[in-house]
């Protein structure tokens, strides 16, 4: 039997067995950094499985290494397994939640991490049983909603030595994804005033509020001499707490994102001089918090195409009618124009030509080429960082309806059904063949790391992160 074969009856045996633990992981979901369950029960399950476990990577106690194999080469596969805030859902069509304010997977992050361990386990199984040589890494990654947990495990050097690096996340469609993402900065800025009576005395305080709010006028300000494709968004996560009290303290948290590293630290820089001369308007004091930074992602079309090839070798993704009404139920509580989105992104994704009338399926099963000039993503991930590091390639694969907002209830939904659970399998076959691939053969792994340092062209990956900063 070939490794081809081996990986795949691997996976079809331990169909249920992955399922269960995506569930698992769906029914207690847990945010950045206390993801304690998850963590924990997939660690379980490689440890079991003959793998050595290490964990606090990058600082962080959910965080873990798993890794099998001797000698090189060395690929890793990047699990995550975080939850978001509010999204709390009840397996059901409608809006539902099981627990009021309560967490949910709304990014479908069950499903991410439970088939990469997959993906390792069934890529081990044939390499002991045809003696392949190398090591297999399971990175259990934490935080990645917040954009902190491979940040701080790139900055500790775990991700140096791989060879390659290989991940996926669910989606509404089966396809490789390998267009850019934009680099990003989050942090906070405290403005410090002094407390007084706002009506007796208001002349004895200085508001920090005004600091917060000349800030915010000034960064609108800085909006029109930007990259176009920039995005700055704030939320004032403290502004006082009764408006006849001068507010002593105030802050506002801010994402500023744009195509390339270089320009964000560019906006970072002209930001912090905004906040320096909103506090001296103000007669405030300021402070900036850093929270976390990430890069701009370096696509590897070898490692695309090679994703794409054994996607369409798989090819076997099917949904019943019953799944495909579930999706029709969700799609009827979507905003309008959902659905269109959807397709419209996936026309400017892939090469190939696509009917309107697709529209009418809710669940897609194909699998599509991948444009030659694909969009660039509005949001950030830090997978981006671990890409200018290795060679890094991704896939999306079929686990909501066409259209599904992000990080919704519907999402959350459809992440806990057999829909969700269809599509982690998909994924998790796909990308154990294609380390199958970069194991056995040299010269497709040595394109993949020339292709690499020539998108890198001569730029070594640099941390974001001051030397101070911890996770949070």
């Amino acid at each position: 039997m070939d490794g081809r074969a081996i990986i795949l009856d691997h996976l079809r045996e331990n169909d249920e067995e992955l399922t269960y633990i995506a569930k698992e992981i769906w029914d207690h979901p847990q945010v950045a950094l206390q993801e304690e369950f998850a963590s924990k029960l997939l660690a379980d399950k490689l440890e079991a499985a003959g793998f050595t476990i290490s964990w606090d990577a990058g600082g962080m106690p959910t965080a873990f290494i798993a890794e099998w194999g001797a000698g090189a080469p060395i690929l890793g596969f990047l699990g995550e397994y975080d939850a978001l805030p509010g999204l709390s859902q009840e397996l059901t069509s409608q809006k539902s939640p099981i627990e009021a304010g309560g967490p949910g997977h709304g990014c479908g992050h069950n499903l991410f991490g439970t088939a990469c361990m997959g993906s390792a386990i069934g890529l081990k199984s044939a390499m002991e049983r045809q003696g392949i040589q190398g090591r297999i890494r399971f990175y259990g990654c934490p935080a990645e909603e917040t954009l902190v947990g491979k940040t701080f495990m790139a900055r500790d050097g775990v991700f140096d030595d791989l060879d390659a690096a290989i991940s996926w996340h669910p989606g509404d469609t089966n396809i490789t994804w390998n267009g850019s993402s934009l680099a990003m900065n989050s942090f906070k800025v405290n403005f410090y005033g002094v407390a007084a009576h706002a009506g007796g005395s208001p002349w004895l305080g200085r508001s920090a509020l005004d600091g917060v709010m000349l800030m915010d006028a000034g960064v609108n300000y800085m909006r029109e001499h930007v990259p176009p494709e920039s995005r700055i968004h704030s939320v004032v996560t403290s502004g006082g707490q009764a408006p006849n009290v001068v507010p002593a303290f105030a802050q506002v948290w801010y994402f500023v994102r744009a195509p390339q590293r270089a320009q964000v630290e560019e906006m970072f820089d002209w930001m912090q001089d905004i906040a320096k001369g909103a506090a001296l308007m103000s007669g405030t004091r300021h402070e900036i918090e850093f929270i976390t930074g990430c890069y701009d992602l370096l696509p590897n079309d070898v490692m695309s195409n090679l994703l794409y090839e054994k996607m369409a070798d798989v090819n076997d993704m099917r949904f019943t009618e019953q799944e495909r009404q579930f999706a029709r139920e969700l799609q009827m509580t979507f905003p309008e124009g959902s659905v269109r989105r959807g397709f419209d992104w996936m026309q400017l994704s892939t090469s190939a030509a696509l009917d309107p009338a697709a529209m009418e399926d809710p669940l897609w099963e194909g699998v599509y080429p991948h444009s030659p000039t694909p969009p660039l993503m509005g949001g950030s991930t830090e997978v981006a960082d671990v890409s200018w590091i290795t060679p890094t390639g991704q896939i999306t694969t079929t686990c909501w309806p066409l259209g599904t907002p992000g990080h919704s209830w519907q999402t959350v939904a459809s992440s806990g059904s057999s829909i969700g659970a269809k599509g982690m399998m998909f994924a998790a076959k796909t990308m154990a063949l294609a380390g199958l691939d970069l194991l056995t053969k040299p010269d497709l792994l040595a394109a993949a790391k020339a292709e690499f340092e020539r998108a890198r062209a001569g730029r070594n990956y640099v941390t974001p992160l001051p030397p101070d900063a911890r996770p949070k």
